[in-house]
């Protein structure tokens, strides 16, 4: 068996390391408390910053921190847990799904749940992507009803 090999980094677009530098700061906002405007500061200096989308990048930072009431309410109900005993990885993974599927109606909601899975692949626990997978996939009919809807009717999406 031969594991998958990940992208390249030089190969990512840049809202896709944009989401990457993303769940790391709201690792960073989850687990050590720690302020937008300093894990912003951080991170902007860290190596690659500069080939990620800074816009997309800003509005998921402060968009998940400044909405994560919202954000943690919607994710909820889907959780066969208590919120507390989900990774942060994962939990900054949602958030930044859902964040997207509100506020990015540009970006397909197959690409916003496709790229969560890779971040939580990448960065989170063994099976943490098959979770993010179930409850993002949850709320996508919720948030993206008409979306989801066409794909159904095409086929494109499961029932």
């Amino acid at each position: 068996m031969t594991a998958t090999p990940a992208r390249k980094t030089s190969t990512k677009p840049p809202r896709s390391r944009a989401r990457e530098f993303a769940v790391q700061a709201l690792y960073q906002h989850l687990v050590g408390k720690q302020d937008a405007e300093s894990i912003d500061q951080f991170t902007r200096g860290l190596s690659g910053f500069h080939k990620a989308d800074a816009v997309h990048y800003d509005a998921l930072l402060h968009g998940c921190i400044r909405e994560a009431a919202q954000l943690d309410a919607l994710i909820l109900p889907l959780l066969d847990r208590r919120l507390e005993e989900i990774s942060p990885i994962e939990h900054a993974v949602m958030w930044i799904g859902t964040y997207e599927f509100l506020h990015a109606p540009d970006v397909p909601w197959r690409v916003v749940l496709n790229e969560c899975i890779e971040l939580a692949k990448e960065f989170g626990g063994t099976d943490g992507h098959k979770y993010v997978n179930g409850v993002l996939n949850g709320l996508a009919p919720q948030l993206r009803s008409l979306e989801v809807e066409a794909d159904r009717a095409t086929g494109k999406a499961r029932p």
